[in-house]
């Protein structure tokens, strides 16, 4: 069979982008569980280390595995290179990490995953590495936050667990004005959703874990971005070791088949079930971005083209009233992760962002009643069953 010289749909990409066949044909691609490669002669070996020769030495460098999900991802996110590893967390850290050095200043978005918090606040300050954070309600003022030595801008859109919506093209024109890397998660949205590349973004990170896997069984995380930052990313990621393995690798790039498919399953029926939930007696407020009452929801139907799996829900009685009506579901997980095919609940204030203060979640609006919801791909008339019945129980 002739390789194909025609450029691909992303959804056929997904399916079809591989890496080349070996000697037993195989049609699907192995999983290449080694920790190194042989070579032919010394003289290869020496100019591989030396860079003077493509081809893969050791696993912690690179693997056809990995090789494959990074291409893949490259092409959905619309950016030139990246690299594989071993965690969502693992992937933001490198991304900033590897750019960053002590006295530089990096300017991001308070509402951000907890995890991230703590870089920004406990590990970077120890290096000389500052940070302001910027509100989202005020995010058209954000260059005022920037500094002669801010080097970054760090955001994640649409936020977790708030759901706030941040305009890329008007950040990614800031940045571009001020040289400054704009660095976006966009783990709740994937490629398929949003494509933060196309509004000035210089990095974007997923962690593949979510909805990359879909089916909560592997961790990992992958850095996208031009070839001149990734060629300092793998400098940095090839001597500090967060490489990803080939069996996870593997498994992304095997689920990246179906993303499309389960993305706008998951963004069906999470509007369904915000769009159900809107007014019940038992809960304050339904957020959602492609509900016409969030104040982002203009902004989301310009940059994303369907408005995610994620539904937050805040039930009335405050932090008691939402770990019974966790304790009474009955089907849905109560499970620290998201992007499943199963409609998996979560309490943010006592568990992912339990190491925030009070103050500091009030300040991005996680309250203490509010109930995040990866809506999976279930029917969704056993998970609204299941949520009626846990707000009645939990009255």
């Amino acid at each position: 069979m002739k390789e194909s010289k025609k450029k691909l749909h992303e959804e056929t990409l997904s399916v079809r982008e591989q890496t080349p066949r070996g000697a037993e044909r195989e049609h699907s691609t192995p999983i290449f569980m080694t920790s190194s490669f042989v070579f032919e002669s010394a003289e290869q070996a020496r100019a591989m280390f030396a860079e003077e020769l493509p081809g893969n030495i050791y696993t912690r460098f690179s693997n056809p595995n990995t090789d494959e999900f990074v291409r893949k991802m490259a092409a959905l996110e619309h950016l030139e290179d990246g690299f594989a590893t071993a965690s969502g967390m693992s992937a933001i850290f490198t991304s900033m990490a590897a750019l960053l050095k002590s006295g530089d200043h990096v300017v991001c978005a308070r509402s951000v995953f907890g995890s991230t918090h703590q870089i920004l606040t406990q590990i970077f300050p120890r290096w000389g590495i500052d940070f302001t954070y910027v509100d989202i309600a005020d995010q058209y003022n954000w260059q005022k936050a920037f500094k002669p030595n801010t080097k970054m801008l760090f955001l994640e859109t649409p936020s977790n667990p708030a759901l706030d919506i941040i305009d890329l093209e008007y950040v990614g024109k800031i940045c571009k004005q001020a040289n400054v890397l704009l660095n976006v998660d966009n783990c709740f949205c994937t490629p398929v959703l949003q494509k933060p590349a196309d509004f000035g973004a210089d990095i974007v990170i997923h962690s593949a874990t979510k909805y990359i896997d879909g089916q909560g069984r592997a961790l990992g995380g992958v850095i996208l971005a031009r070839k001149d930052l990734m060629k300092e990313i793998r400098f940095f990621a090839r001597h500090t070791g967060p490489a990803l393995s080939p069996f996870n690798a593997w498994l992304f790039s095997k689920s990246l088949e179906t993303l499309e498919i389960r993305m706008q399953r998951h963004s069906e029926n999470a509007l369904r079930i915000a769009e159900k939930l809107q007014g019940h007696a038992e809960i304050e407020k339904v957020i959602y971005p492609f509900l016409p009452d969030h104040p982002g929801y203009a902004l989301a139907k310009r940059q994303m083209s369907a408005g995610g799996g994620i539904v937050t829900i805040i039930v009335k009685g405050g932090i008691d009233r939402g770990r019974r009506f966790l304790d009474n579901l009955e089907m849905l997980s109560h499970t620290a992760n998201l992007g499943d095919t199963r409609t998996i609940a979560t309490h943010p204030a006592s568990t992912t962002h339990s190491k925030l203060t009070d103050a500091e979640r009030a300040a991005v609006g996680i309250l203490p009643g509010m109930v995040r919801i990866s809506v999976g791909i279930e029917n969704m008339d056993d998970v609204l069953a299941d949520i009626e019945q846990a707000l009645k129980a939990s009255v």
